[in-house]
This record gives C-alpha cells, sequence and structure tokens, in this order.
C-alpha cells in the first residue's frame, strides 16, 4: 500500500476528533438529534482546521443508515460501519458529490450542479453537494444556484466551505446557515502531535513538538505536514527517528527565538555594535533577511502582550500567547527591560523594517538600519515626562518655558536716597527721618521687547513694557543676581518675580508683598515718588494720570511699535515697488490696515483668502519683514487677513508720487478730458519703451 501522508492518514472521522471547533460540532450534533437540518451549510475560517472534514463527517451523520438512538448508533454521530458511512469514507459515494469550486466555477458547471439536483438520491437518504473554496464561484454562478437554495428539494443539501466567506454574495449567505470556525489552540496542536507521534514510534522532545506546534500558527494541517517532513529528515537511532528543535529550526530555515532576545538585551544597554555583530552574524550563516525581520516582529509582538498582561517568569499563562511555556518565559523577561511604549515603537519600527525589505535593493543595509533605530530610540524622551519638566502656572493656562537670560547685564548704579521725613515708606507704608536728597545717576533698562533680537545692539532699542511711578528720584533695573537694596526697595526674589504691594485700607497698615510672575521677561523701573499713595490703584503712569503735574525726571522708553504704523507701512509698500514685480502686494498694502501688538504685525486687506496666498507669498512676506527690520522690528510676525466687510463708499484711490497714474493725471490732456467729460481714470498703460 503506497504511503499516506499524516494529514491525511489521521484525519478525523468523528466529531470527537475534531481539535478546536467545540462551539460546531456540538451545534450540528444537536441538530441532528433534534432533526433540525438545514438545507445549506457555509463552514469558513483559516487554512487546515477542519472545515471539509466536518462537511464530510456531517455527511456521514445525515445518511447513515441507522437510526440516532440505536444499539449500532447510540449518539448523532455516523456508525462508519454501514455501506453508506464507508463509501463516503473512501470517496466514492454515489449521493455525495464533492465538487472543487475552484476548477468547476462557471455558471455551466452550476447548471449542470442545478438540473441534477431536481433527481432524488439514488439509495441514501440525502443528496450532500460539498463546494469545497466556494469563494472562487462567479457571481453569475451563484445568481443561477440562487433559486435552488432559496426554494430546493427536500433531498438537497449544500455544503460550502471557504476561507473568504466575504467573497460570497449576501443573497447566498442568508440563505445559509454560517459556521465560522477558529483557529487551532496551540495546546490543542500539541496535544495532536503527541498522540500522532507516539502512534508513529518517532521520539520527539518537547522543544521540537512546540516548535511543529507553533509553525502550523494555528493550522492543524501545517503542523502535521511540517512534521511529516521533519519525520523523514530526522535521524533513525534503534527504527526510530529522533526529533529535535534545532534540526526542525534549521529544516524551517529559522532562526531561534534566544537571539532576539540577545539583541533586545544589547539594545536595552545602547550596544550598537553588539547588535549589529550579532545581525551579521546570522545574515552570513545564509538567513535571509526577510525571514529574520518577520520572525522578530512575531517575536516583539509576544513581548508586547506579555507586558500588557503583566506576565511574570511564573505566571505566564495567557491566552493571547499561543507560544511554547519557554517561549514564555523568554517573552517575559525581554518584556520586564522596556516599558510598553518602547516596545511599542520596536514593533513599529520593525514592521515598517519588514515592509521596506519587500521592494528595497539592499536588503541587509535596510535590516542593520532597522536595528540600529531600536538603539536609538530609547533616547527619547516621553512626552509625559517633558510636559511634567515645564514649570506649572497658575490657573488653567498652558505651561510655557522661559527664555534664556541675558548674559552681560550692567552693574546697578548707587540707591537711591531716602524720601523726606513724615513721608511714608514705598513698601512698608511707615514714615522714615529724613535724609539728605542726592541726585542719583540713572540706571540703564534692559529690553526684552518682543521685536528686539538677542543681540549686543539691542539692550539699547528702547522697550515697550515699562512700569513707572511719577516724580522719579533713581531707578532700579532688573538683574540677575540680587543686589543690595535700599531699605525703601522691596528686593526682587529671583528674575521674573516682582513683589509689589497689596491695597491697603491705611497709611500705618501692615502690606505684605504678593508677587507676581511674568510670563515674558521686561524691562522694569520701580522709583521713588514723594506723594506715593499706597493704594494700588494710584499707581499709574504721569501719561495715564491727569492729576500728574510734574514730568519723570527720566524719560519713559517706549518700542519701535509705538511710533505708529504709517511710517512701516509706506517702507513696506515703498520695497515691494522696488523690487518691481510685488506691484499688486505693494498696491494691497497702500490701503491695508495695520495692527502691532504682541510681537505680530496684523495687516488687512481687501482680498479673500485664496486671493490673500496668491499674492501674499514667502518672498513678498520676507521683503516686507526686511523693510520692517530696517525701522527696528525684529522677529516679527507677518500676518496677512481680509478686513471686515464695509459697505461704506470708498474715496478714490491716491497714486503713488513718481508712478504712472500720478503722471497720467498730472497731464493737462488728461485733466482737461476730466474736467470736459467727468470723468474718472481707471487704468493706466505705460507704452513706453524702457
Amino acid at each position: 500500500m503506497p504511503y499516506q501522508v499524516l494529514a491525511r492518514k489521521y484525519r478525523p472521522q468523528r466529531f470527537a476528533d475534531v481539535a478546536g471547533q467545540d462551539h460546531v460540532t456540538r451545534t450540528l450534533q444537536n441538530a441532528l438529534e433534534q432533526g433540525r437540518i438545514a438545507h445549506g451549510y457555509i463552514f469558513s475560517g483559516h487554512r487546515g482546521i477542519g472545515k471539509t472534514t466536518i462537511a464530510r463527517i456531517l455527511a456521514c451523520a445525515l445518511n447513515c443508515h441507522n437510526t440516532i438512538g440505536s444499539p449500532e448508533r447510540p449518539t448523532p454521530e455516523p456508525c462508519l460501519k454501514c455501506d453508506a458511512c464507508l463509501e463516503i469514507r473512501a470517496g466514492n459515494a454515489v449521493d455525495v458529490i464533492e465538487i472543487d469550486a475552484a476548477t468547476n466555477r462557471g455558471i455551466d458547471e452550476i447548471r449542470e450542479l442545478r438540473d441534477a439536483a431536481r433527481y432524488r438520491p439514488a439509495r441514501d437518504r440525502f443528496k450532500i453537494y460539498i463546494l469545497d473554496e466556494a469563494h472562487q464561484i462567479t457571481d453569475a454562478a451563484f445568481n443561477a444556484l440562487l433559486k435552488t437554495l432559496e426554494e430546493p428539494p427536500d433531498h438537497i443539501v449544500f455544503m460550502m466551505a471557504t476561507t473568504e466567506p466575504e467573497n460570497i454574495p449576501q443573497t447566498i449567505r442568508s440563505r445559509c446557515q454560517h459556521f465560522s470556525f477558529h483557529a487551532v489552540k496551540l495546546d490543542d496542536i500539541l496535544g495532536e502531535l503527541r498522540g500522532i507521534a507516539a502512534h508513529e514510534g518517532v521520539a520527539a522532545d518537547e522543544a521540537a513538538l512546540s516548535l511543529l506546534a507553533e509553525a502550523g500558527d494555528g493550522s492543524m494541517r501545517d503542523a502535521l505536514s511540517i512534521m511529516d517532513q521533519a519525520i523523514a529528515s530526522a535521524p533513525v537511532i534503534d527504527g526510530k527517528a529522533q526529533l529535535s528543535a534545532a534540526e526542525i529550526r534549521e529544516l524551517m530555515g529559522t532562526v531561534p527565538n534566544t537571539v532576539f532576545e540577545e539583541i533586545l538585551e544589547f539594545v536595552a544597554r545602547n550596544d550598537a555594535a553588539t547588535v549589529l555583530t550579532t545581525a551579521g552574524r546570522l545574515l552570513d550563516a545564509g538567513n535571509s533577511p526577510s525571514q529574520i525581520a518577520r520572525q522578530f516582529v512575531r517575536y516583539l509582538r509576544n513581548c508586547v502582550v506579555a507586558k500588557i498582561a503583566s506576565l511574570t517568569e511564573d505566571e505566564n499563562s495567557s491566552d493571547l500567547l499561543q507560544i511554547s511555556p519557554d517561549e514564555r518565559r523568554r517573552a517575559v523577561r525581554t518584556a520586564l527591560l522596556f516599558t510598553e511604549e518602547e516596545l511599542t515603537r520596536f514593533l513599529n519600527v520593525m514592521l515598517r523594517t519588514f515592509d521596506d525589505l519587500g521592494f528595497r535593493q539592499e536588503q541587509r543595509l535596510h535590516l542593520e538600519m532597522g536595528l540600529i533605530k531600536l538603539v536609538h530610540l530609547q533616547r527619547l524622551v516621553p512626552v509625559e515626562e517633558f510636559l511634567a519638566q515645564l514649570p506649572k502656572t497658575s490657573g488653567n493656562s498652558t505651561p510655557r518655558v522661559l527664555p534664556p537670560q541675558r548674559a552681560a547685564i550692567p552693574a546697578a548704579p548707587a540707591p537711591a536716597p531716602r524720601p523726606p521725613a513724615n513721608t511714608p515708606s514705598r513698601f512698608s507704608g511707615a514714615p522714615e527721618p529724613a535724609a539728605p536728597r542726592t541726585q542719583a545717576a540713572p540706571a540703564p533698562s534692559i529690553s526684552t521687547s518682543p521685536f528686539a533680537s538677542n543681540t549686543a545692539e539691542s539692550a539699547a532699542r528702547p522697550v515697550a513694557s515699562v512700569i513707572s511711578q511719577p516724580q522719579t528720584e533713581g531707578s532700579l533695573a532688573l538683574a540677575p543676581e540680587p543686589v543690595k537694596e535700599p531699605s525703601n526697595v522691596s528686593p526682587l526674589a529671583q528674575p521674573g518675580v516682582i513683589t509689589m504691594p497689596e491695597p491697603s485700607t491705611g497709611l500705618n497698615a501692615h502690606v505684605a508683598p504678593s508677587p507676581i510672575v511674568l510670563e515674558e521677561p521686561v524691562a522694569i523701573a520701580l522709583q521713588a515718588d514723594e506723594n506715593y499713595d499706597p493704594s494700588w490703584e494710584n499707581i499709574v503712569s504721569p501719561d495715564e494720570d491727569p492729576e500728574a503735574t510734574e514730568p519723570a525726571s527720566q524719560p519713559v522708553a517706549t518700542s519701535a511699535a509705538a511710533s505708529g504704523t504709517a511710517e512701516l507701512q509706506a517702507a513696506a509698500v515703498e520695497a515691494l515697488f522696488a523690487t518691481k514685480k510685488n506691484n499688486s502686494a505693494a498696491e494691497q498694502l497702500e490701503e491695508s490696515h495695520w495692527t502691532i501688538a504682541d510681537g505680530e504685525v496684523k495687516i488687512e486687506v481687501s482680498l479673500s483668502k485664496p486671493m490673500i496666498g496668491t499674492i501674499f507669498r514667502a518672498d513678498v512676506e520676507a521683503i516686507i519683514k526686511a523693510a520692517l527690520r530696517e525701522k527696528g522690528l525684529v522677529g516679527v510676525k507677518i500676518s496677512v487677513v481680509p478686513a471686515a466687510v464695509d459697505n461704506k463708499p470708498k474715496e478714490p484711490k491716491k497714486p503713488r508720487s513718481g508712478s504712472v497714474q500720478a503722471k497720467a493725471l498730472d497731464h493737462p490732456t488728461v485733466q482737461k478730458a476730466q474736467k470736459l467729460f467727468n470723468a474718472e481714470i481707471s487704468t493706466v498703460f505705460d507704452l513706453r519703451k524702457d
């Protein structure tokens, strides 16, 4: 008798022999016992998990000559002794027709099947059609079968096995009972392999059987096929084939997972050189880069699952990990070296690397680069840790990173003298004794305006934000290091923090200093005042106080943006006209409205958003910024937005001095024509030669 492969030799003959499909076998046995037989079944699922096998067992159970409950057949299982069971098992039953739908997929074959289905079975109870790979049938053929499935004869049963149920039309699926098969679990495959190895007289250790079960990837048929190949290649000792994990791995061309564990240990130690050395050893041994990447992805997946499931080396059982106990412990050891986020990033990198190997020329290079990325990924700081290191602000405002302090700051001048006698102290609110009045040299101000650069010359530019008091006698400049202050000035605790008095109800009331945190460093001038009122509302500048009669002894610095926008706008327009390529943008700027605030120049023009993107390009913005830089505005942001709709009639546009429009309007002939016809000049063409 010719040799029969293990997948056919040990094919299940009863429902109880099928591994891993209890939900299907239990339902079918109950239907047989209750007599609830459907006229159409669809069996779908992974390859090699028993779809066609269960269809044959169901055909035997339907046409078995022995009645359920009889001594010969006490259960719904087929008896496997009558003529019908023996013929179906041998594959030569007349009333059980098994069709390869991948070959007989056309409408002509289905028409023949439909015509033959009208005749009653020759001997048995049912005429059964088993359509294997049913998703290969064409739509036209399915439509030809549709009416027969909807109203079939009482002696017809259709069974369709497929790996792609979504390709079967919904009209067919709705007329059949659909059973979705599961992938066979590792433990079920391992148990079957143990029994077959013992029955075949093969000496196989547990590691070898586990490797065969993992190679099956949920398919019993694949595992048996690999086992059949391994037995043929194994050495024979005392008449028994000896299966070992090393020989099976060599036969399959796979890499032991111990290598991947070592690679990830080197990754944890940031040892990129050893990682490349290990990868080179694998490649020099003849392993394919794609195979290495595929196994590495599978191993990283197991590590991620072990980390998420919080497994340990002692308690490592989980349905999510369909691998042997040794491999589970190995995955747990690797998962303890990294965080869940790191393992997830490793898996994403290796998935991209595996995809790149499919269409790249230098596969070794891409594999090595993918492994090096794993080493460098550990240097990334998670976003949560980065946000936790930022300084926290009060309320719900977003924390901001303060800019670095300036390097060189001039020393503070001599302290200001005390105010006259019986004058309340600036920060204490109590009178102090008189002291001789002397004139102190003014202190230099430090400018960190949003329009100023970090160069040395920016320190001489005016600042935009100054807190001042009338009737000054001296000033205190903000310095990076604390300096000795007079008794009537509160010391600065730290850069960017100013202590100011809280409102009080009396001159002699005790005032507790309250810190004010500045989000942006600004120049501060704290000055003495003879007529000081401790109330917070009275701390105003001379420009804001209508009762202030005596101007400050030191002028208040202002920003270049505060001097008005007309000059800045004119400079930008002239710069654009000078290029002779951006006249449209220049003409729009002439009629625009400018607003400068918070380091941003907002320009409102009478254009829509698409036109703004067309006219105000990146080169136009660069020209505008250069013109503003010459006027003292550095580091500003240009924002061009559509202006609000204004229904008021606009005044005629006045042409720019020296332009073609201006020369045309100054011409006597044009002026006479305007006066004679009461006309307006809309367009002027310059026909002069350059």
